[in-house]
């Protein structure tokens, strides 16, 4: 499903083949099964548009004449987009979180924007962005160099947590940035998300019984499963999957899931689900279907399509919950120790270094020498600095102390990537920062949720081809803006394993769950994956990103032969890679969306 608009004031009807609009002015369409609620006050000039899932109840709607609050984007759960159509203009309210992004285009005279940037691409006929590709490829660590960028030329993503004006005369959009995730002492932080996270999970459980949700046996997953099974109706049973290796049943997370399912044996039906070897990591990774981004799952796709599959047929899903997310928002960045030595908390900051070194096992030294570094670095400063850093073969920041931590530059990097990483750095540091003042911790909170979230609507198209609506209720905007708001003093330390959550939770999970500091780990499937899958991914080495230059083919081709007998190496950057690869085949194999344009009036395909 996607939906979006147009500010054209000579052709206001832009829109692709087979939508609908949603307007009578025809600025909104949609296309496909798009949730739309719709409000117009009696002597109201503005119409009030909101699209994708939203929890607000029909009162708190009546209520939003004449002015919009400032919170409307993030003030109700679910993952939404507010849009205001006057004669003047077209006013798109963005959430903070980016979880349901907005792109847009300068088109005929005016502005086109869309929940997706392939189809403004097809309608501008834009070409891939090598920039922006090899970002994501080598520097994913650096959210902040793409900023507003997408991985086609010239479609922009609107800022998010923002109040975008789009006149409909065609000039210039204004953007005011309505959230700043300031700290907010009137609540204790995890009675704030505790809320937020029931709400956003009730929400999916009151619009469809039904839903079911990933039950993996680590904190994040069984949070989101044990809240749903409450949420429930009366004598309703939550279909809880846990996968697990075939003929293994017997593994940590499995024993996990088993415990949390028996606390909830009334309210939950544990399904387990079974992954042979035709759903090994990359494991028909070129059949992947387009969509706006490389997907995060993309190695994984066999597996997660597998599941897909599996919950439609046996267990009848439509909406399905996970627990993806949780990482991002309730890790403390390393910078957190900056933040403490700029704010005085000085005993503190060495007891937290002392723990991470721990953690580590290394010396506490180089985390608050880097710490006391990097609390008088402004953030532009240290854009600037990277420039110099980038293409550094055997540096890797993985635990450090700084703002903008690097992977290491893998020895296949093609000659292109230097200079256009280079070029993506200084950009980045010459645009203004729209959340100025804030903690470094919270900044690159910001910028890794954001990410997260974004690339997360990727993985919800694959989904969507399956017939399944994925939801992440960590990245709903209400959850983001609880935990973000969090005064440094009652921030949990870096060492510790999701502190916040854990209280949040408290009295809901079984203790030996709650307590649990990891999770399983799937680097021997990754590793078997390789081995079985390798024609495929030699054929992927050799191929767009080859001819661009990003990459090196007679050097990845060992590189990919040396991790598949095992040799131990840091696989991120080249997953990256092959996953980038991979949607360039399905951009370049699937037809693009196909537009036309309507004249003023009801329309029908």
């Amino acid at each position: 499903m996607i939906f979006g608009g147009s500010g054209s004031p000579s052709r206001p009807g832009f829109r692709p083949v087979g939508s609908r609009h949603l307007s009578s002015r025809l600025h909104t369409w949609a296309l496909g099964a798009v949730p739309v609620r719709s409000v117009t006050s009696p002597g109201d000039r503005r119409q009030v548009l909101i699209l994708g899932r939203c929890g607000a109840k029909e009162s708190d709607l009546h209520r939003l004449s004449p002015a919009l609050p400032e919170d409307v984007a993030w003030r109700w759960p679910g993952t939404y987009t507010v849009i205001e159509e006057s004669e003047e203009a077209v006013v798109i309210h963005t959430d903070p979180a980016s979880a349901r992004p907005i792109y847009l285009v300068g088109h005929d005279d005016g502005w086109v924007w869309s929940s997706s940037a392939r189809a403004l691409a097809s309608l501008t006929r834009a070409t891939v962005d090598m920039e922006r590709l090899a970002c994501s490829i080598f520097l994913p660590s650096v959210p902040a160099l793409c900023e507003g960028r997408t991985f086609f030329a010239g479609v922009e993503q609107l800022p998010p947590g923002c109040r975008i004006v789009l006149p409909v005369d065609g000039s210039a959009p204004r953007t005011t940035t309505a959230w700043i995730p300031d700290p907010d002492e009137s609540q204790p932080p995890a009675e704030r998300l505790r809320t937020a996270l029931f709400t956003s999970v009730t929400e999916r459980v009151v619009s469809d019984p039904g839903v079911s949700c990933d039950l993996s046996g680590g904190l994040d997953s069984t949070s989101v499963a044990a809240l749903a099974a409450v949420a429930l109706p009366y004598g309703m049973r939550l279909n809880a999957i846990t996968i697990h290796p075939e003929g293994d049943t017997a593994g940590a997370d499995l024993r996990y899931a088993r415990q949390a399912a028996h606390a909830y044996s009334g309210r939950i039906n544990h399904r387990l689900l079974a992954m042979s070897a035709k759903h090994l990591p990359y494991t028909a990774m070129s059949a992947v279907p387009a969509t706006d981004e490389p997907a995060p799952s993309t190695i994984t796709q066999a597996r997660l399509m597998g599941q897909f599959r599996w919950l439609r047929q046996e267990c009848g899903t439509r909406t399905h919950m996970t627990g993806d997310g949780g990482d991002s928002l309730f890790f403390q960045p390393p910078v957190h120790l900056a933040d403490l030595v700029r704010h005085g908390r000085i005993r503190r900051a060495v007891s937290e270094a002392f723990g991470w070194a721990r953690l580590r096992r290394a010396s506490p030294v180089p985390f608050l020498r880097d710490a006391v570094l990097v609390s008088r670095t402004a953030r532009a400063r240290a854009l600037s600095e990277l420039v110099d850093s980038i293409g550094g073969r055997r540096r890797s920041d993985h635990g450090r102390v700084g703002w903008f931590p690097l992977l290491p530059h893998p020895s296949w990097a093609g000659a292109a990537a230097p200079a256009l990483l280079s070029a993506s750095a200084l950009r980045a540091a010459s645009a203004p920062d729209g959340m100025p003042g804030l903690d470094a911790s919270v900044r690159t909170l910001v910028d890794e949720v954001r990410e997260v979230a974004r690339t997360a609507a990727a993985d919800a198209e694959l989904a969507a081809a399956s017939g399944i609506d994925l939801n992440n209720p960590f990245l709903d905007p209400l959850v983001v803006d609880a935990v973000l708001r969090t005064p440094i003093d009652l921030r949990p330390p870096l060492h510790s394993y999701k502190p916040l959550l854990g209280k949040a939770m408290a009295g809901l999970l079984p203790r030996t769950v709650a307590n649990r500091q990891t999770k399983g780990s799937f680097d021997a499937d990754h590793y078997a994956g390789l081995r079985a899958n390798m024609p495929e991914l030699l054929e992927l080495a050799h191929g767009y990103l080859a001819e661009m230059g990003l990459i090196d083919a007679a050097h990845l081709v060992p590189s990919l032969g040396q991790a598949a007998a095992g040799v131990p190496m840091p696989l991120a950057t080249l997953e990256q890679a092959l996953s980038a690869e991979a949607w360039l085949t399905a951009h370049a194999r699937e037809p693009e969306p196909v537009w036309t344009s309507t004249p003023a009036g009801p329309c029908h395909d």
